[in-house]
């Protein structure tokens, strides 16, 4: 059984606890802007994706190079696991699953989890959603420019060596599908932006920690979910990331679908004027849409 002391849930480094029932995890905290912060350097400096940073920002921030010191910031940690993804890590155990309009990495080790934001794919260069494997990782690897690349700046050299000028950074964890990795990056202002041709970019502290827990072969399910639902105490959990390809085009229908299809034939109640709003703000922050009366487990 998946359990842990919450109170330390927290304070663990690295992987987290998953525990029964929970589909909610950490809280948002918040950063005091000082004199000559930009959002970018305090994306960096917290180790948080920009995007997501500017987003549940965005009603205080007009200008996120030019910020008013004294500012008080939300940064976004608190975060969902819908059940499609908790069902994904009791069936695999060890498994990654890259959530693309999140901009977010979860790494199931049994009963615990990882996360990390991530940089994805710019326009038309996301990466096809579906089931992948990790089949070789390498320390210090060597990035060998793809065709789509190579086209786009043909005095690009055949492959450039390890080191500062290196995009793949320290390490890559490489993908069984087209010419797809999990890597590190010698740009860390692109961590949580639209900035590869469709990989996946981290931290450098992210991928190490990857790199030495994962033992290929492993899953990986790279998904596209902007609106995150998830069922935990009597109470209906809404996150909103921007549909960043445009993917779902009634999202009202939607959601009310998918809470149907989960809750079955459960007396719920959704309040549908804050859906809109949540909707239509799309800040990645956690709310409270509408309550059902009865136990819920999304277990298989």
């Amino acid at each position: 059984m998946w359990s842990c002391q919450p109170k330390k849930l927290l304070a663990t480094p690295g992987f987290v606890k998953l525990i029964p029932g929970k589909c909610v995890y950490f809280k948002n905290t918040t950063y005091i802007v000082k004199p000559g912060d930009t959002l970018p350097d305090i994306a960096v400096k917290l180790k948080v994706g920009y995007r997501n940073l500017f987003i549940a920002n965005q009603k205080s921030i007009e200008n996120p190079w030019v910020l008013t010191p004294g500012l008080r910031l939300i940064v976004p940690k608190e975060l969902l696991i819908p059940c499609e993804v908790l069902k994904l890590a009791r069936k695999y155990r060890r498994v990654l699953v890259v959530n693309l309009p999140e901009m977010r990495l979860y790494y199931f080790d049994h009963s615990n989890f990882f996360v990390a934001p991530i940089g994805v794919g710019i326009k038309h260069r996301l990466p096809p959603v579906g089931k992948y494997y990790i089949l070789r990782k390498k320390k210090n690897p060597r990035w060998y420019p793809p065709p789509s690349i190579k086209r786009a700046n043909p005095r690009l050299p055949k492959f450039i060596p390890p080191g500062p000028r290196n995009p793949l950074g320290k390490y890559a964890l490489y993908l069984s599908r087209g010419f797809y990795a999990i890597h590190g990056t010698n740009k860390p202002y692109s961590i949580g932006r639209r900035s590869t041709h469709g990989c996946i970019r981290l931290y450098a502290k992210d991928i190490e920690f990857l790199f030495k827990h994962i033992n290929p072969p492993v899953p990986v399910f790279i998904i596209y979910i902007p609106y995150k639902l998830c069922f935990e105490h009597h109470k209906i959990y809404l996150q909103v990331f921007p549909d960043m390809e445009h993917e779902v085009k009634y999202p009202v229908l939607w959601i009310l679908d998918y809470i149907r299809t989960h809750l079955k034939h459960l007396s719920y109640n959704v309040d549908l004027i804050k859906l809109t709003k949540v909707l239509s703000s799309s800040d990645g922050k956690v709310y409270v849409i509408g309550t059902f009366n009865s136990r819920f487990s999304c277990s298989p």
